[in-house]
């Protein structure tokens, strides 16, 4: 079953006029700077990028005609990203994609000229990135998550898919965001009853050490904190033989067992859509940043049978998507 989502400007709904959609002069090639935390390697960072290819393609720009996108990956590796960004902007994009808070960050620092779309934010008043969604009164706009308000609901379904479990482990990486998330985290989970045991992995090396200390503290399940996909996370989680719940699907698509939280693609569409009329002259000051309304509950049945979790039909028909 698959939800309609729907986007909001800090309270209204979202009606663009139709003269935003007009065709762009093919006179002028237009250039994007696209700074990912992640790998492009990594098929969920490379299809959120085809979603926004393919709706500016929609809106008339066509890479190798009229359009050029450079991008960078950090690999995990968030300190990368300052120098990155900084090669992006020595070729003069006219409009950099900054891809989570880490990259919104490395990007702020490197310009106050360029426009910087978000493409999302966890925070981004509380970052510093804007001073408010109405009116974000700089060179950033762009689309905010709300990953934060979904977590006591994300806590609550990994309770349902795992009532026995007793101590969960909350996983986070050097994020500047994780310490409110965690706290956020930490309030949903003792509501429950329910002991909690920090983890910390700040870059990929650190991965395995943190999943040998989840088995040490003999965790029940795991909650990852929303962040860049880290792909090695789903495949320690499998060996470990631990439940674990994350915040978009796009760790599903790759074999986790289940994701809550806003669905990534349509804030990519609409990445594309503040990208065409920034191309088009409006100015990110007065582009209100808009907020996802509608969460996705994604399931990956084929990983619960590998971990012996029979998952209850209540859930499942709650589910928006269901891997078989």
């Amino acid at each position: 079953m698959q939800r309609r989502c729907f986007l909001t400007l800090g309270g209204g709904a979202i009606v663009w006029p139709l003269s935003a959609f007009a065709q762009p002069s093919s006179a002028k090639v237009w250039r994007i700077a696209w700074l990912n935390p992640g790998s492009m390697e990594t098929p969920s960072d490379r299809a959120l990028l085809d979603v926004c290819r393919s709706e500016l393609r929609k809106l008339g720009y066509v890479e190798g005609k009229n359009l050029i996108i450079d991008s960078r990956g950090a690999q995990g590796q968030f300190e990368r990203l300052f120098s990155l960004v900084t090669e992006l902007v020595a070729l003069n994009p006219d409009v950099i994609v900054a891809v989570a808070t880490p990259s919104i960050t490395a990007a702020q620092h490197a310009t106050s000229t360029i426009p910087i779309v978000m493409s999302p934010a966890t925070d981004p008043v509380g970052s510093g990135f804007i001073k408010s969604l109405a009116h974000p009164g700089g060179n950033i706009t762009g689309v905010a998550n709300m990953y934060g308000d979904a977590i006591g609901k994300a806590v609550e379904l990994l309770h349902s898919i795992v009532p026995a479990a007793k101590r969960i482990a909350v996983l986070g990486s050097s994020n500047t965001t994780h310490p409110q998330q965690y706290e956020l985290a930490e309030v949903a989970l003792k509501a429950l009853g329910l002991t909690i045991v920090r983890v910390k992995a700040p870059t990929p090396a650190d991965l395995e050490p943190a999943f040998d200390t989840i088995k040490q503290e003999s965790c029940d399940a795991l909650f990852v904190l929303a962040d860049p996909t880290r792909p090695a996370i789903i495949s320690l989680a499998a060996k470990l033989k631990i439940p674990a719940m994350y915040q978009f699907g796009g760790f599903v698509d790759l074999g986790g067992l289940a994701s809550y939280g806003a669905s990534l693609a349509p804030m990519f569409r609409q990445t594309a859509t503040y990208i065409d009329k920034i191309f088009k002259g409006a100015n990110p000051a007065e582009l209100p940043v808009e907020q996802p309304i509608v969460f996705e509950l994604a399931l990956n049945l084929k990983t619960a049978a590998m971990l012996g979790l029979s998952i209850p039909p209540a859930l499942l028909a709650l589910a928006d998507k269901v891997i078989e």
